[in-house]
């Protein structure tokens, strides 16, 4: 299998909204894309499927060595392989992969967060940094667009904080702030337990309001000149924005299921958002309070 197909077959079998929007790009920036995402699928596997933290560890410092390699012009995993032709052309640096690592590493430590300044820190290594990659391989003529882009990471990030209290909290884990679960009088061990209340919801629509809020200060920052260029990302973003419509319409029913869009609407979003340009998710998150 050559390194293109492993990571082409890595982003199928996520079934994740994102690989979607690569449909849509010419191949060379596909094939790219595709890379990066499958780079940040191992990484968070890792994660997510290792029982012990020091074996976690471990496997993250070999992706490290792995990114050294790969900008040494000594790739060898399928992933690094892939990625390697598309570093210069699409402007990836080293330090933005290390900080993906980063992201993985903080979950290793770290299973509830204070306040919103350090969940901002994390979603920024979760996504924010990831965005600003998806940018480049896109092509952006303004710096602007990378303040777009980790505006747009931060918004994903949060609806998926969203989506995944119930997952999350079956593995012990808390992304919601500490701070904000005070304010709206939510107990951690009611979400642990996973007890739907008035008061979780009020705490939900809270988080929405936030994400909704990135979503808005992503379009209003992405420069016209480079909102073509873009697209998939706004096509992700009207994905991933109608899926938080979705949970809301539920009632924030998040704790006992995983709420999530057919594949063919997510398929007639992103066509529609490709078509025009944009359009419709700039207006959406424009409009939303």
């Amino acid at each position: 299998m050559n390194p293109d197909t492993y990571c082409q077959e890595k982003a199928a079998r996520s079934g994740s909204s994102f690989y979607y929007a690569f449909l849509f790009l010419p191949p060379d920036r596909r094939r790219a894309i595709t890379a990066l995402y499958a780079f940040c699928r191992e990484v968070d596997d890792v994660v997510d499927e290792c029982s012990e933290v020091s074996v976690a560890r471990m496997k993250l410092a070999w992706w490290r060595t792995q990114i050294e390699q790969m900008f040494e012009g000594r790739a060898d995993h399928p992933v690094t392989l892939a990625l390697a032709p598309h570093l210069e052309t699409c402007r990836i640096r080293p330090e933005q992969l290390y900080a993906v690592i980063e992201g993985m590493e903080m979950d290793l430590d770290q299973i509830r967060y204070p306040d919103w300044d350090s969940l901002r820190k994390y979603c920024w290594h979760a996504a924010g940094v990831v965005g600003e990659l998806s940018a480049g391989i896109f092509g952006y003529t303004d710096p602007q667009t990378l303040v777009y882009a980790d505006r747009l990471g931060l918004a994903f990030q949060l609806t998926n904080i969203i989506r995944d209290v119930g997952d999350d909290a079956r593995r012990n884990r808390i992304y919601l702030p500490a701070e904000d679960l005070q304010r709206f009088g939510v107990d951690a061990s009611d979400i642990l337990n996973r007890v739907h209340s008035p008061a979780f919801a009020e705490l939900m629509r809270f988080q929405a309001q936030r994400a909704r809020q990135y979503y808005r200060e992503a379009v209003q920052a992405l420069p016209e000149a480079d909102r073509r260029a873009q697209r998939p990302g706004l096509m992700m973003a009207a994905i991933y924005h109608a899926l938080l419509d979705e949970i809301e319409r539920d009632d924030w029913h998040v704790l006992d299921q995983r709420i999530s869009l057919t594949p063919i609407r997510k398929l007639w979003l992103a066509w529609t958002t490709w078509v025009g340009g944009g359009r419709g998710i700039i207006r959406r998150a424009a409009r939303t309070r």
